[in-house]
């Protein structure tokens, strides 16, 4: 990450710690028993993340801001991004039945076991559930609380609102192709496009952009720049999923394996695959019980089928398209960052 980004992280991180101890104070006027759900909150947003929504914000602003302007209100907007962030991860981690997240146990299983130590009636793992969908949508409200507070323009209000419905969405659509299991390219695409693309690069860039009033032009070259490079994030994070290192991301090896989850790199394999491979694969995908054989043998019709080869010439289609686009962006400093991004964004391996 480069000096101006740290910068923008750490005033970023600043705005939300304050807000959180805010939150958490009203919280505890409820009563002691809303601790864990203030702590899981603090653990959930400030616990380590890229902050990749508030940069791509600042520098929307930037590619379009008059000289000298303020950028206070763009670092409150930004930093109430990551609050909706942090309530689809704790919804996300229950839809996919995730057991860890940065290397802890997620928010539903922490408080499944909290059920589980001090011997509730019920079930714990419903519990879990329930308190995390409740954290979930207590940081969606808690974000538009902190949006509020950056007095933004309307143009900036409507790209904010249109991202929270966008990720729903989207979020929508990954369930309906996970439970069709069809193993299409192009609805794991649609998927990567409106889950991620729009939510995580062009939804912040427009937010920052509209703030600062930004031409046409500016807009238009910021979605060209977009799109392509957030189905390209997509599509790391897939690799990342059946291929990163455990101590790395933080999650089970070949965690998407176990989960199941259809993505371009599983489709593009049934595609490749023969009638042994294919069946093998609808066999063992989503199978939590999956041994370190078995999740090898995976990877292995993975990469023979050329699968992982040919989404890792779409990543790098994709940044090169994204990084082609800028010729559209003026301002000197806002168009380095951007390419830095783009490398962050691509170029990971969390």
């Amino acid at each position: 990450m480069s000096g101006p980004d740290e910068a923008i992280v750490a005033r970023v991180d600043a705005v939300l710690a304050t807000f959180l101890d805010e939150r958490s104070a009203g919280l505890e006027l409820v009563g002691p028993e809303l601790r864990p759900i203030a702590a899981a909150a603090r653990q959930l947003v400030l616990d380590g993340g890229k902050r990749m929504r508030p940069r791509f914000t600042y520098w929307g602003w930037r590619a379009a801001a008059p000289s000298g302007a303020s950028d206070e209100d763009v670092i409150v907007a930004a930093a109430s991004l990551e609050l909706v962030h942090a309530c689809a991860l704790a919804h996300d981690d229950v839809i996919d039945s995730s057991a860890t997240r940065r290397g802890n146990p997620t928010t539903h299983v922490s408080f499944g076991q909290l059920h589980a130590s001090q011997g509730w009636s019920g079930s714990s793992q419903g519990f879990g559930e329930a308190a995390a969908v409740l954290l979930g949508d207590l940081l969606l409200t808690w974000a538009d609380t902190l949006f509020a507070r950056a007095g933004m323009p309307k143009a900036a209000r409507r790209v904010y609102d249109d991202m929270r419905q966008l990720v729903m969405a989207g979020q929508y659509l990954d369930v309906l192709v996970q439970a069709q299991a069809g193993f299409s390219p192009a609805d794991a695409l649609r998927v990567a496009e409106f889950k991620t693309s729009k939510y995580t690069i062009e939804g912040p860039l427009h937010l920052g952009a509209a703030a600062a009033g930004a031409s046409h032009e500016v807009i238009d070259a910021l979605s060209s720049y977009a799109l392509p490079l957030g189905i390209a994030f997509q599509l790391r994070d897939d690799v990342l999923g059946v291929f990163g290192d455990p101590a790395v991301t933080g999650k089970p090896a070949g965690d998407d394996l176990l989960e199941g989850k259809h993505t371009l790199l599983t489709a593009l394999a049934m595609d490749g695959a023969d009638a042994d491979q294919r069946t093998f694969l609808r066999d063992n995908l989503g199978r939590s019980d999956l041994g370190p054989s078995a999740i090898e043998a995976l990877r292995s019709i993975i990469v023979d089928t050329g699968a992982l080869a040919a989404v890792e010439e779409r990543i790098a289609a994709g940044a090169a398209d994204a990084l082609a686009a800028l010729a559209g962006i003026d301002e000197p400093t806002a168009k380095a960052a951007l390419i830095d991004l783009a490398a962050a964004a691509t170029q990971r391996h969390t």
